[in-house]
C-alpha cells in the first residue's frame, strides 16, 4: 500500500489534489484507517492516478475525467477515444476565440502607439548610495524571469520619482520591490527597465558605502562608483505598471517564524505545498486535514527566495485564497515581495 504522500510524489497529483479527487469521488483511496484518518492506496492505484494527472494536465473537466476513468476501467475502450477527441475539439475552438480577442487587442494597442509622439530625454544623473542600492538589487534580483518570450520580464525596472528609486522585478508568478534612496534628481519621473545581465554587472560594482552615480541617456545607462563604470543598453518595451498589481486591499498580518519556515519549506521537494495560515504560518502536514485557518498552496522554492533576502522578522499578508500574498518587513512599507498562489485542488 502506498501512503498518501508516497502516491503524490509517484504520479505527480500532489497531496492536496488527492485529498481533493477522494472527496469528489473520482480517485478514493482503497483504504482509510479508521483512527489516524490516513489515506492508503493499493499498487494499482498508482496508473489510474497517473492517468488522471495527465488528463486534468490537458485541462480536461471534471466529470468527463470521471467518464474517462468508469470506461478505462471497465474496458470499455470505445468511449475513451470519443471523450479525449471531443475535449480536444473544445480546446482548439477556445484557443481559435483567444487568437481572435488577441488579435482585437493588438490592434488596439497598435493604434494607440500610432498616436503617440515620441520625445527626446534630456541626460539625467543621480547618485545612490552603495549600500542601499546593492541591498534593493539583492532583494529583487531572484524574481526576474527568464522566459525568452517576454525579455522584458528578464530585466529589473528601475523608477524615479523625486528622491526615490524603486527597483522590480516580476516573473509573472512573483514580484519584489525594493527602494533606495537619491540626491540630484528633482525632474520628472524616470522608468527604465535594465536587462539582468548589465543589473549583475553593476551589482559587482557596489562593494562599499561609496557613492554611485547613475546616468540615463536615452536608451544608455551608466553606473559610476569609486572610478569604475559599467554602462549598456536598457530595454526597449514596457514593463508593466507594477503599481497597479500592488493595489491589493488590506489584509491579515501574520508573523513569520522565517528560521522555522525555511526548514519546513527545505523539505518540499513539489512544485507546491500547502501553509495552514492561523496566527502563525506553518506548512500544512500531508497526512492531517487542516483544523481552523486558511490553506493557500504555494511553490516552495518560489517562497524560499522571497525569505532568503529578507530578515528574520517578516510579515506575511494574506487578502484572501485568490489574492497574491504579501512578504514584507514590519518596518518599512517600500520593500516587499508577491507571490502568486498555487491551486491545491488541481
Amino acid at each position: 500500500m502506498h501512503s498518501i504522500g508516497e502516491m503524490g510524489r509517484a504520479s505527480g497529483l500532489g497531496v492536496s489534489a488527492l485529498r481533493f479527487y477522494d472527496r469528489a469521488g473520482v480517485l478514493p483511496p482503497a483504504r482509510v484507517d479508521p483512527a489516524t484518518g490516513y489515506r492508503w492506496y493499493a499498487p494499482e492505484q498508482l496508473d489510474e492516478a497517473r492517468l488522471l494527472a495527465r488528463l486534468r494536465q490537458a485541462g480536461m473537466p471534471l466529470a468527463d475525467i470521471r467518464l474517462v476513468l468508469a470506461a478505462w476501467s471497465g474496458g470499455d475502450t470505445g468511449l475513451v477515444p470519443r471523450l479525449l477527441d471531443g475535449h480536444l475539439r473544445r480546446l482548439e475552438r477556445e484557443l481559435a476565440d483567444a487568437r481572435g480577442a488577441l488579435s482585437a487587442v493588438r490592434a488596439r494597442l497598435g493604434h494607440k502607439e500610432n498616436t503617440m509622439t515620441t520625445t527626446t530625454a534630456p541626460t539625467t544623473r543621480l547618485t545612490v548610495p552603495a549600500t542601499e542600492f546593492a541591498a534593493a538589487l539583492d532583494a529583487v534580483r531572484f524574481a526576474a524571469g527568464t522566459d525568452p518570450e517576454l525579455p522584458v520580464l528578464g530585466g529589473i525596472h528601475f523608477d524615479v520619482e523625486e528622491a526615490d528609486l524603486h527597483v522590480v522585478a516580476t516573473d509573472r508568478y512573483r514580484m519584489a520591490v525594493a527602494r533606495a534612496s537619491t540626491t540630484g534628481h528633482g525632474g520628472e519621473r524616470i522608468r527604465l527597465t535594465v536587462p539582468a545581465p548589465l543589473v549583475d554587472a553593476m551589482r559587482a560594482l557596489l562593494s562599499d558605502d561609496s557613492p554611485a552615480v547613475l546616468t540615463v541617456d536615452g536608451d544608455g545607462i551608466e553606473l559610476e562608483t569609486q572610478g569604475r563604470r559599467v554602462a549598456g543598453r536598457v530595454l526597449g518595451e514596457e514593463f508593466p505598471d507594477y503599481r497597479r498589481l500592488t493595489r491589493l486591499p488590506e489584509g491579515r498580518r501574520i508573523p513569520l517564524d522565517v528560521p522555522t519556515l525555511r526548514t519546513a519549506l527545505v523539505g518540499q521537494d513539489g512544485e507546491r505545498c500547502a501553509l495552514l495560515l492561523t496566527d502563525t504560518v506553518t506548512v500544512a502536514d500531508e497526512a492531517d486535514e487542516p483544523g481552523t485557518g486558511d490553506l493557500v498552496g504555494v511553490d516552495p522554492a518560489f517562497l524560499l527566495d522571497a525569505l532568503a533576502v529578507g530578515d528574520e522578522a517578516m510579515l506575511l499578508e494574506y487578502v484572501g485564497p485568490k489574492a497574491p500574498l504579501v512578504l514584507l518587513r514590519p518596518d518599512t512599507e517600500d520593500a516587499y515581495s508577491l507571490l502568486m498562489p498555487c491551486t491545491l485542488d488541481a
